[in-house]
């Protein structure tokens, strides 16, 4: 009886020894037992000083320790333990060592999530948010995999619903996006999909914060929000018949929903569906609850199309006193330049076109509308067959003026450089009107009265 005794002391002293070496990693205790309880303490406040002043480098190896040895002892392990991480990558040179260091830190996330997902403020769906951000601020844009991340904010959404951070729901969207552009046709329902629920989210998100009175919480939502609809409506999804599907119910649903009503108008024009009856109907919905200078636009769009032309430019000039961005002011100018040219009215469409050209000196467009104006009206210059081709000069000037302004009117300018340049009087005619020296700076006549250079 006395040996089984002594046996059974022994046994429970080797325990206790045991227990008493065990790390906070394997005991599932914040700090380990005995020794290795003083050693997690001791390395904790050793690497913390180092860390607040970003010396990483000393701080490394106590952290180290700290964080492997007893990994739930502290949240500031992770707190600096990113940054400590983050360090080192950007220090490291050899591309098999960063991606090895990324994957630690993607491993330091979850295992945050292991030791403190449950924290009520900065749980496991808000660490997943931060282990996306430095995913893809380290990955780079183009290198993510787009699929994981998508996989790791759906849970974030589906957990989280209206309560969701902001930004996560904007990377949720890039992510979308990303997977998008990788197969459009067997993500396109999917990402239509995301983007109604991201959209729902925000307003959610901006009745909360306009509620508070947060107002820069509200800039920044709104910026978010505008650029999940501008990557939507330029994403190749969200073509005009797909809109229309989507928004055909919603519009009615929504026609005292002015707040609505504007973002689907904003969303239309964005994805270049003006001519769309939904896109009138809501924007006449939009108008008469409060009119504003997308409400004005979307209704003179309407009244163009049907050729009301007096009543398009009424809604248009209303939307230029409504609106407060210069480059708004200009496009909605060039639109009525272009009600003028349907009109033949070339001097108020030129005088329109060098308004939207003042508020917005990058636009091309305007100098293909008056260099097509003076090409067509040459017959008007003079009744010398020779010098009314003198307009011609003039129009390839507004062309080459188009081309030198943005690229992106290149193309037709271009095109219409050549087709005119075969117009310009020969070297024979010049040289039978002696007021056509080449070289020399002449005014072209009539309507037009520009000046120009005589040339071949």
């Amino acid at each position: 009886m006395k040996i089984k005794r002594g046996l059974f002391v022994a046994i429970l002293w080797t325990a206790i020894m045991s227990a008493s070496a065990q790390k906070g990693v394997e005991s599932g205790t914040p700090f380990g037992f005995g020794e290795d309880s003083i050693r997690c303490i001791t390395n904790i406040s050793l690497f913390t000083p180092y860390a607040k002043i970003n010396n990483f480098q000393d701080a490394y190896p106590y952290w180290k320790e700290a964080y492997e040895e007893c990994p739930g002892a502290t949240k500031d392990l992770y707190l600096y333990g990113a940054r400590i991480i983050n360090w080192q990558i950007s220090e490291e040179k050899d591309p098999a060592k960063r991606a090895a260091l990324l994957e630690e830190l993607m491993a330091m996330y979850d295992k945050r999530i292991r030791y403190f997902g449950n924290d009520p403020k900065y749980g496991r769906n808000w660490i997943i948010v931060r282990k996306v951000q430095d995913y893809i601020r380290l990955k780079g844009e183009s290198n993510i995999d787009a699929e994981l991340v998508y996989g790791w904010l759906k849970e974030v959404l589906d957990a989280d619903g209206e309560k969701t951070e902001s930004v996560g729901i904007s990377l949720y969207m890039f992510a979308s996006y990303m997977l998008l552009q990788k197969n459009r046709e067997a993500h396109k329902g999917a990402y239509i999909d995301d983007f109604l629920e991201c959209s729902a989210l925000f307003d959610a998100l901006l009745a909360s914060a306009k509620a508070a009175g947060d107002e820069k919480e509200i800039t920044s939502l709104e910026a978010m929000k505008a650029g999940i609809e501008s990557a939507f409506a330029n994403s190749g999804a969200a073509d005009c018949a797909t809109l229309e599907s989507v928004y055909e119910r919603k519009i009615e649903d929504n026609k005292s929903n002015l707040n609505f009503l504007k973002e689907t108008i904003t969303l239309f024009r964005r994805a270049g569906c003006q001519e769309s009856e939904l896109y009138f109907l809501a924007a006449g919905y939009a108008h008469q609850i409060e009119p504003t200078a997308e409400s004005a636009i979307g209704l003179g769009n309407k009244s163009f199309k049907k050729q009301e032309y007096e009543q398009a430019e009424k809604y248009f000039t209303e939307a230029i006193g409504m609106a407060t961005e210069d480059e708004t002011k200009a496009d909605i100018y060039f639109i009525i330049a272009n009600i003028a040219y349907a009109q033949k009215n070339y001097s108020k469409a030129r005088q329109n076109c060098l308004r939207a050209l003042e508020a917005n000196p990058k636009l091309c467009k305007p100098y293909l509308l008056i260099g097509t104006m003076y090409a067509a009206t040459a017959s008007s210059v003079s009744d010398d067959p020779v010098i009314r081709k003198t307009a011609y000069y003039a129009a390839v000037d507004k062309f080459e003026r188009a081309r030198h302004t943005d690229s992106a009117c290149a193309e037709d300018a271009n095109r219409m450089i050549a087709t005119y340049r075969s117009y310009f009087p020969s070297t024979a005619e010049i040289f039978m009107h002696p007021d056509l020296k080449e070289g020399a700076t002449i005014t072209v006549g009539g309507w037009i009265g520009e000046r120009t250079v005589v040339r071949k």
